[in-house]
């Protein structure tokens, strides 16, 4: 399953875990877009300062 981990800097926002075997990120004209099959779930301004993370299942069984 694909991952993404959303993290913003400290006291700006909760961090987010978004997963869906479908997920795919796309980022374009300032903004981080992650979309399904249904389209957009969440868009992010570049200026939020958000680090996003792709979290693989491998990744997260070591």
């Amino acid at each position: 399953m694909t991952r993404y981990l959303i993290t913003y800097p400290k006291g700006q926002g909760e961090d987010v875990l978004v997963e869906d075997e479908q997920l795919e990120l796309t980022i374009a004209q300032g903004w981080a877009v992650l979309t399904d099959q249904h389209g957009a779930c969440v868009a992010l301004p570049s200026h939020a300062g958000a680090t996003i993370t792709r979290i693989d299942e491998a990744d997260a069984a070591d």
